[in-house]
């Protein structure tokens, strides 16, 4: 099994610019494709580098969460600033969070490996904890010799 810690977190808010995921959400290639297309337009058009200026931290949120019965995907930042433009302060809540780190050449990459490490591997065998919804984020952390690195935080309650 990937290895992965449970630890406990206050609560913190991101600030994100979002997008709705509009495949299936068994559509993986379709989801991938718009996560990836969404990743590229906010790191052209400027958006990622507005909310960096306003982060506490160098820290990337990438953030999924449902949202009225749709699949949200954000790029997202710690911060309690705000920009009127941005489309949502997604607020994570204080509790225990299985916590996985790993690496990847790309923040998308990092990101795409986490989220799998999660939900295809750990989640699926631990058992005394569960993940009941809300956001969770893959959170690039920096940058090591050429690789990114970073976390997955899923919150978690007790079985």
């Amino acid at each position: 099994m990937t290895n992965f810690t449970i630890e406990d977190k206050d609560s913190f808010n991101v600030l994100g610019f979002g997008t709705d995921l509009k495949s299936h959400y068994t559509d993986f290639a379709g989801i991938m494709k718009e996560k990836s297309d969404f990743w590229n337009a906010v790191q052209e058009d400027g958006r990622l580098d507005k909310l960096k200026s306003l982060a506490t931290n160098d820290y990337v949120f990438i953030v999924n969460e449902a949202v009225n019965n749709k699949m949200m995907h954000y790029a997202g930042v710690l911060t309690d600033k705000t920009l009127p433009e941005a489309i949502r302060v997604i607020e994570f809540p204080k509790g225990e969070y299985i916590v996985i780190k790993g690496e990847g050449r790309t923040a998308e990459e990092l990101a795409n490996t986490l989220t799998g490490m999660a939900f295809a591997q750990v989640l699926p065998e631990v058992s005394e904890v569960s993940y009941v919804g809300g956001p969770n984020a893959a959170v690039i952390m920096g940058e090591r010799d050429g690789v990114m690195f970073g976390e997955m935080w899923i919150p978690v309650v007790r079985n």
